[in-house]
């Protein structure tokens, strides 16, 4: 086990809350000293900021990527799974004032409100002897998240950053940063933790990982973050999120790590004048980029559409609460280290994010190792690579009569000439069930999987075909 990390000394400019006491010992590293967790749920809170016009979502929202696939399906739920981007939109235009937020309860009591405090909070240790581990990281990690506003000529929103570099690098998510798709030259402004509010301009996204990296103006004295190795997370570890929830700066909730290698299909955060993965708004029934179904098929395509208006992540899971606003903040180790950039949150039933958007325990993040990569290929190229394999896949569970005792995985339905799949020696009708030692049950785990590699990458494929697998090497192409 490693060392807890050390809780840093008050700041001198911190009002004490006690009696000066004496040096603040290391917390405690046994687990049975953190408190218990409570099960008791959380109520939902809304913004009462206007919701964005197009942020209801359809049981009957298109599946992902692919231009082709079964266009007359459809699936129906009593109580539909919904993703929301972690995002607070509309917070510039009607929820902030006065340095507060208004926070309105839902459900019956819809006239109730609460006033919070938005302004910035150091870490304030009254009894370092009871401290927890939480308590620790919290202290270490909090200075390296930053609140950030995006605000357009008619919309605005506030999203959470990373920092990544001590000259103002500051990691985040593409909807933070175009408003969900809205804009590609918001006005952006950074809150630091300790109350300093700084300009910045946006470095690059890379709407198919839904990451952005902008750059504080003016900024010499930051402190960055550390980042974990997120390939060795483990179901169960602990998790800790900090970030901007409702503009409510410095929040910090935990729980555990909840799954990994999760792949969800979100809404594409492309900025208008992205017109590779720019989201369709002229076709009928098109998904919100706030608002978005867990989906129960998926199909990819060997490259985006024009009206391609989704994207396949492979997260990690977790039951920190995350709420919009949470979106580009620290999913954290107990180390203080990030493991994961924090993006989604599901929420179950209802059509309207605004009334749904509240935790219920299942948020989701991009996994530290992506987030690095991408940021960095951000900073030096202006833009990040994603693997392509070159074929049309399907999900077994969507044939007419799927073979009884067939693998669950994703069905190879065509083969594009002159790609990885095909110079791998994959054919029409491979059922592939792995990639690079990881499980593939259907078309979203893969697309998730080889979009996370970056161009070019080296991968392993496992196949079952006519009963036997295999497993071949393959070179990703480059997703244009």
């Amino acid at each position: 086990m490693t060392d807890t990390p050390e809780i840093p000394e008050t700041p001198s400019n911190a009002t004490p809350a006690a009696p000066p006491t004496p040096p603040t010992p290391p917390v405690p590293r046994a687990l049975s000293e953190a408190p218990a967790q409570s099960t008791q749920p959380l109520p939902d809170y809304a913004a009462s900021a206007p919701t964005p016009p197009s942020a209801a979502g359809s049981a009957n929202a298109p599946a992902a990527e692919s231009a082709n696939a079964n266009a007359g399906a459809s699936f129906r739920r009593t109580k539909p799974v919904l993703l929301v981007a972690a995002l607070a939109v509309g917070a510039l235009v009607g929820g902030v004032a006065g340095g507060g937020i208004v926070l309105a309860l839902n459900g019956d009591s819809s006239n109730s409100s609460v006033s919070a405090n938005t302004t910035p909070a150091n870490i304030t240790v009254n009894n370092p002897d009871n401290a927890t581990t939480v308590t620790a990281v919290a202290a270490k990690a909090t200075p390296s998240v930053v609140t950030i506003s995006a605000k357009s000529s008619d919309s605005g929103g506030t999203g959470s950053g990373v920092i990544i570099s001590d000259d103002g690098y500051v990691l985040t998510n593409t909807h933070v940063v175009t408003l969900d798709g809205a804009t590609g030259d918001a006005a952006i402004s950074v809150q630091t933790n300790d109350g300093r509010l700084f300009t910045a301009k946006l470095i690059g996204t890379d709407p198919i990982s839904d990451l952005a990296v902008i750059k504080i103006d003016d900024a010499t004295d930051l402190q960055p973050a550390s980042f974990a190795d997120s390939s060795k997370l483990n179901v169960g570890d602990t998790a800790i999120a900090i970030g901007a929830p409702l503009g409510l700066s410095g929040t910090v909730t935990d729980g555990i790590v909840s799954a990994i290698n999760r792949s969800i299909t979100i809404a594409s955060s492309a900025a208008p004048d992205n017109s590779e993965i720019a989201p369709d708004t002229t076709t009928p029934g098109q998904q919100s980029p706030f608002e978005f179904l867990l989906p129960e098929r998926e199909e990819e395509q060997s490259a985006p559409s024009q009206s391609s208006s989704t994207i396949s992540l492979a997260v990690i899971q977790t039951d920190a609460a995350i709420n919009p606003g949470n979106s580009g903040g620290a999913l954290l180790n107990a180390d203080g280290e990030v493991i994961g950039i924090n993006v989604a949150i599901a929420s179950a039933g209802g059509s309207s994010a605004a009334s749904q958007a509240g935790s219920i325990g299942v948020g989701f993040a991009i996994p530290a190792n992506l987030a690095e990569r991408v940021s960095k290929e951000i900073i030096e190229n202006g833009a990040a690579s994603h693997g392509l394999l070159g074929a049309t896949i399907g999900n077994v569970t969507d044939e007419a009569t799927p073979a009884s005792g067939a693998s669950v995985g994703a069905t190879v339905r065509e083969i594009s000439a002159g790609g990885a799949a095909e110079a791998a020696g994959l054919k029409t009708g491979d059922i592939i069930t792995g990639i690079d030692g990881l499980p593939v049950t259907n078309a979203t785990d893969l697309t998730a999987q080889v979009r996370a590699l970056a161009g070019g990458a080296k991968t392993t494929i496992t196949y079952v075909r006519g009963g036997e697998a295999t497993t071949v090497d393959v070179t990703l192409g480059t997703l244009k």
